[in-house]
């Protein structure tokens, strides 16, 4: 991908899929299958912050599940 600006100029927003795992994603590119956006927004350090914050457990949550039965 070829970026003329900087990454200041750039937002994202951050995704999340059925097994609990987030990604970062430029806003207004078409959202994958399988991906849903969480609501939040912003720059790329600010949702990189965001899911440093909210994904404690890397372990996909189907694994998590089986691990807690």
């Amino acid at each position: 991908m070829s970026n003329s600006g900087s990454d200041k100029e750039i937002f994202y927003e951050v995704l999340m899929n059925e097994e609990g795992q987030y990604s970062l994603w430029m806003k207004g590119r078409e959202i994958p299958s399988g991906w849903v956006t969480v609501g939040k927004q912003g720059r790329k350090e600010e949702c990189l912050s965001f899911i440093d914050e909210v994904w404690v457990d890397m372990r996909p949550l189907s694994l998590r599940i089986k691990m807690d039965s």
